[in-house]
């Protein structure tokens, strides 16, 4: 048998033959599949809030929709070590053969949910149940597939090779994006009542295309020749993680790579989007035209930036990414609301809001369990300006006044008053309610603030522009990535060793982004104030893979 390095030897240094062709086409198909399912949930994440948490008011749902997502999430470094354990143990293909059939399956059960109007709380928590499973699954995909092509790669391609893998994470929201749209066009009201099922059930073709075509690969050489040496890792997880050598530079790929990478890339696409939708206010089609159109004009540079990571190394190119996006998120995202809602951004500027309200009034307005009313003035306040997308200023006013909002500045500054909900009786509340949200729409209409973006003064050229910027700083720091992880470790616990960090920096850093930053945002009322959190983390990145992160180009994987 041909060591790795013959291997490397008589493969073509110049584009890419067939065999190997199948081996990305193979392994990139079942990963477009595994994340159109993820983006799926993400993109309808507002709709799943009224399907399965309508018992709770509307942006406790958001954002419990927003953790069910974060949910399997939460679980992908489980999955990670679970079938890293059993790659390095058994072998790449079946690994990812299991994986891919347990993610599809979780998916196509999603659009067979009854929802929460039909069997109450049990829906939510088998939603949470099928999150669980797919990100579990997950955790095992990646490694897996990244592993298997660089094994496959010439050690001065392997970028090149693994930054196609890259490319099926935008593809993959693309479809997704592509899929409602169609969805959306083809049934109007109906798809918000019935629909969005359909999305969910399409993943049961792309289940059957992808194993088919997985089922007839080969192992991968590298662990073909090690297991013929008798070289397998007894103990992978041991190896990997209960000996200092190793366990040191899984941390510090985490902290000084995927961390960082993972809320550039949440932060270019998810984040975009929310911000589009739900800040914003711009219509979701319109919305998610304009992501696709940014996505379809970026995705080519996840391989142009894969091929030049094998010219001048991984590690800048990825760090070069986390300090632009540190840099240019906030202008880049104020350009957004300038191009795509001139008018909140005309009136926030000429009649800027502020709640004024006794600190103890106020409360953080998330109820995971869904069985608490927020009836206190200052919670009215907010709730309300946050379901209008104004964003709002805090000051502080005597204990135990009534909180009011200031809408202006000066003598030409209107002033609404909220009411003490939590004195009034339930029935009473909501009449109360309903007058106050009155008061302060004729309000707000006054001083400019539009209810929605006006689509008509929306200048899609910039705002595309804007996104596929945005796009361009995923794939700088995407598509060199799974060559430099998987350069980091040796063949016998590579598939252990690499997937860990990715899945904590992507599962946890990068997946909690939508719900901290949204979090963020309706606590403060700044509506940029959600992108210190991706900033943080991408400058902590740079900092840490600079000083303590090494270059791998050209490393050996025998």
């Amino acid at each position: 048998m041909a060591t790795p390095a013959q291997y490397a030897e008589n493969r073509p240094v110049s584009g890419i033959d067939r065999a190997h062709r199948n081996v990305i086409f193979a392994s990139s198909l079942g990963t477009v599949f595994e994340w159109y399912d993820f983006y799926l949930y993400g993109s309808l994440s507002a709709v799943i809030a009224k399907q399965f948490f309508s018992a709770v008011n509307e942006t406790t749902g958001f954002i419990f929709a927003l953790l069910a997502f974060a949910a399997g999430f939460f679980v992908r470094p489980f999955g990670a070590l679970v079938f890293g354990r059993i790659g390095d143990l058994v072998g790449r293909k079946y690994t990812f053969l299991v994986t891919i059939v347990i993610m599809g399956s979780s998916t196509a059960l999603v659009g067979m949910l009854p929802s929460y109007a039909s069997i109450g709380v049990v829906a939510p928590v088998l939603l949470i149940t099928l999150r669980l499973l797919q990100g579990l699954a997950l955790g095992g995909e990646y490694g897996g597939a990244a592993t298997y092509v660089a094994e496959h790669a010439p050690s001065n391609r392997r970028g090149f090779y693994t930054s196609w893998i890259q490319t099926t994470a935008t593809l993959g929201l693309f479809l997704s994006l592509l899929v409602i749209l169609v969805c959306r066009i083809s049934l109007g009201d109906q798809f918000e009542a019935w629909g969005w099922r359909i999305p969910f059930l399409v993943s049961i073709i792309l289940l059957i295309v992808s194993v088919y075509i997985r089922l007839k690969l080969k192992e991968s050489p590298a662990f073909l020749e090690i297991k013929s040496q008798g070289q397998l890792s007894k103990a992978p997880l041991t190896e990997a993680f209960g000996r200092w050598s190793n366990l040191k530079i899984v941390i510090l790929a985490l902290l000084g790579a995927t961390a960082g990478q993972a809320v550039v890339w949440y932060g270019g696409q998810f984040y975009a989007l929310f911000f589009l939708e739900k800040i914003l206010q711009v219509d979701s089609k319109a919305a998610n035209l304009i992501i696709a159109a940014g996505l379809l004009i970026g995705t080519p540079f996840f391989v142009v930036f894969g091929s030049l990571s094998d010219r001048i190394g991984r590690k800048s190119i990825v760090l070069a990414g986390c300090v632009l996006a540190a840099l240019t998120y906030f202008p880049v995202f104020k350009g957004l609301t300038h191009y795509a809602n001139p008018a909140l951004e005309a009136a926030a500027a000429r009649s800027p809001v502020t709640v004024v309200a006794d600190p103890a009034d106020c409360s953080f307005q998330f109820d995971p369990i869904g069985k608490k009313t927020f009836t206190r003035s200052c919670d009215v306040a907010k709730s309300a300006l946050a379901k209008a997308g104004v964003p709002y200023a805090n000051e502080d006013a005597p204990a135990g006044s009534v909180a009011r909002l200031r809408i202006g500045e000066g003598t030409q500054a209107v002033f609404v008053d909220s009411f003490a909900g939590s004195s009034l009786a339930k029935a009473d509340f909501k009449p109360a309610s309903e007058a106050f949200a009155k008061r302060l729409k004729a309000a707000l209409t006054t001083a400019g603030y539009p209810a929605k973006a006006d689509m008509s003064r929306v200048n899609y050229p910039m705002v595309i522009v804007l996104c596929a910027y945005l796009v361009l700083l995923v794939t700088m720091v995407y598509g060199p990535i799974a060559a430099w992880l998987v350069e980091m470790f040796p063949t016998r616990i590579r598939y252990s060793s690499m997937s860990l960090p990715y899945h904590i920096g992507n599962g946890w850093f990068g997946g909690f982004l939508p719900v901290t930053s949204f979090a963020i945002v309706a606590a403060t009322g700044g509506i940029y104030n959600g992108l210190w959190y991706p900033v943080a983390v991408a400058t902590m990145t740079a900092i840490i893979g600079m000083l303590f992160v090494r270059e791998t180009k050209g490393t050996n994987l025998a």
